[in-house]
């Protein structure tokens, strides 16, 4: 993963699902407008969608790179802080 992409707040950005255990969500996208330890909610055609971070993963606009919801399971203010290992 990315680091630059983890260290960074992603209020305000656009995302798209990628991967799910809930085949409902693949695919869902929208502009993330807050997050949580274990929520991200986006606004999708004026709507608000909570997300489950432990059940997606999902790639932020402007980044090729796809991020596993379960291994970000932190607030914000910790995630941008955090130091992660490369793979």
């Amino acid at each position: 993963m990315s680091n630059t992409i983890l260290n960074e707040s992603w209020i305000g950005r656009d995302m798209v699902v990628i991967n799910s255990r809930d085949e409902t969500l693949v695919g869902r996208k929208g502009l993330v407008v807050d997050e949580s330890r274990e929520t991200i909610t986006i606004l999708e055609n004026d709507n608000q969608i909570v997300l489950g971070k432990s059940s997606i993963e999902f790639n932020i606009a402007g980044s090729d790179t796809s991020i596993v919801g379960a291994l970000v399971r932190q607030r914000a203010e910790d995630r941008i802080s955090r130091k992660y290992r490369s793979e």
